[in-house]
């Protein structure tokens, strides 16, 4: 089926869309439900004000993403990773991540800074 230049309300369930294009299209307010978006790809896209909730992301790779005001909490980050990335602000359990990696560095000086 094709939808071309067309304002509509669509209510999709039970249905199997893989595979579908959806290329210069606003979806803001939408709602999604048991939607299995695995092996999907995003590219150019306005997530702001996006909440996500019961999601698995395990082997996610974002880059060149604009993270700020990101909220994260109750989340599994076994085995994350950031790299080459601003952190000024950024904090962990209230603690500024530039002033640990800065007192670990004062401690380590001759370790070697790993990438991702």
């Amino acid at each position: 089926m094709r939808i071309d230049g067309q304002k509509l309300r669509l209510a999709a369930t039970k249905s199997d869309i893989s595979g579908s294009l959806f290329d210069d299209v606003n979806l803001s307010g939408a709602t999604y439900e048991n939607v299995n978006m695995s092996g999907s790809r995003f590219h150019n896209i306005n997530l702001a004000g996006c909440r996500f909730e019961d999601a698995c992301m395990s082997g996610w790779t974002i880059s060149d993403v604009n993270l700020s005001g990101l909220r994260i909490d109750n989340v599994n980050l076994v085995g994350a990773s950031i790299a080459n990335s601003r952190m000024a602000g950024m904090t962990i359990d209230g603690i500024e991540v530039t002033e640990l990696l800065s007192c670990w560095h004062e401690h380590h000086p001759a370790a070697e800074v790993k990438t991702a």
